[in-house]
């Protein structure tokens, strides 16, 4: 289909891609995978001729899965797999990185996760030091990546179309109070082998960017979408999948820009944060500690972008009318001084920020916004 170039090939490959399922080591999802990485590979010429997007989508897939696939080690199998996906993508990063770049700033989040991987930390040390290694026309540093949204195709692509099919159920029909018996229901299905728990991280970047329920939605007894990650982060995971999974929900925070973000991206944690108190105080401030982590020791070099994005974040939630005020949180007597005083300064500091100029390594905003929005009109949302 592939070299005729037969019409609708490039959906069977993303439906191809879609039922890859994360954390899964039996043999018929791994003989997917094989299949999927080799296709890609041997097929590399008329898939960036025809289909480039697709690819893109394909790095994607597979980065997120070697995420898994890396943490296992001595079994045969995996070991030439993981080789193969290792190739795929940093063959794509080196020779087309323009292309990757249209994925945005969960490109980023994705190798993160693998700067241990011998062949993605000299791509992670080029990305900080050394940007011109990559021969793309204008991209001069990272952080013209942080200000690139990631469009929600990509969030479905770790999401099977049947766990899409669940969540949006749960989302949009299921009452809150009742949703007990569809949660055993979606954890006995999807998440009851330990290694698979890591789709979790998965499926809260799809509820936060990929599920925006309408405003009929919203003001209905129906599960509102910060309930379902409350019940996901109480769920019992390493702790690395725990990190990750707040990451992805915190990770548009990280970068917030009005212009470019969409403020339904951000309303979960906020939600988590202020309905978990007094109840669930563990939550709020775990949260608040992880928050603050991000703040202090995301991108020192860039603090003032993550500092800005954060600050920028909570005041448009507050300011969209999200949540009326912070009170809840900074004058709730469970939770540590410290995060309380914190959050306080956040929130004076934002308009100091707000007219400061925005710099950063000599690049001015309109450089980083142009770049974004340049990648942005490749990808639909």
């Amino acid at each position: 289909m592939v070299d005729v170039s037969a019409v609708g090939y490039d959906g069977l490959l993303v439906a191809l891609l879609r039922q890859i399922v994360g954390g899964d080591f039996g043999e018929e999802n791994l003989w997917l995978c094989f299949e999927m990485v080799n296709l890609f590979s041997s097929k590399w010429v008329c898939l960036l001729e025809e289909v480039p997007l697709v690819l893109s989508g394909a790095l994607y897939v597979f980065l997120r899965l070697l995420a898994d696939h890396c943490r296992v080690m001595n079994i045969p199998k995996i070991e030439s797999l993981r080789q193969m996906e290792i190739a795929f993508c940093v063959r794509l990063l080196r020779e087309k990185f323009s292309l990757c770049l249209r994925i945005g700033r969960d490109l980023v989040r994705l190798l993160q996760d693998l700067v241990h991987v011998p062949e993605f930390r000299s791509i992670w040390k080029d990305l900080l030091y050394n940007p011109s290694a990559f021969k793309v026309d204008g991209f001069v540093d990272i952080s013209q990546i942080y200000g690139t949204r990631t469009s929600r195709w990509y969030f479905l692509l770790r999401i099977t179309p049947e766990m899409e099919s669940q969540l949006r159920f749960l989302l949009t029909c299921v009452k809150f109070g009742s949703q007990k018996r569809y949660q055993i229901w979606f954890a006995r299905k999807f998440l009851a082998v330990p290694e698979r728990t890591s789709v979790v991280i998965d499926i809260v970047r799809f509820i936060c960017c990929a599920h925006h329920p309408s405003n009929e939605i919203i003001n209905s007894d129906i599960i509102p979408r910060w309930a379902v990650i409350g019940w996901l982060l109480k769920y019992d995971m390493k702790h690395y999948v725990e990190a990750n999974l707040k990451l992805a929900l915190f990770y548009d925070w990280i970068f917030f820009d009005e212009k470019v973000d969409n403020i339904m991206n951000i309303e979960p944690a906020v939600l988590l944060m202020v309905h978990s108190i007094p109840r669930y105080i563990d939550i709020t401030h775990s949260l608040l500690e992880f928050l603050f982590i991000l703040l202090d020791n995301y991108d020192v070099e860039r603090k003032e972008i993550v500092s800005r994005g954060i600050s920028t974040a909570l005041h448009t939630l507050i300011r969209k009318g999200v949540v009326q005020s912070l009170d809840v949180i900074t004058s709730c007597d469970m939770l540590s001084p410290i995060f309380k005083e914190r959050l306080g300064k956040l929130l004076s500091d934002w308009q100091f920020q707000h007219r400061k100029e925005f710099q950063t390594t000599n690049i001015p905003r309109d450089g980083i916004q142009s770049f974004s929005s340049s990648l942005e009109s490749q990808t639909s949302a």
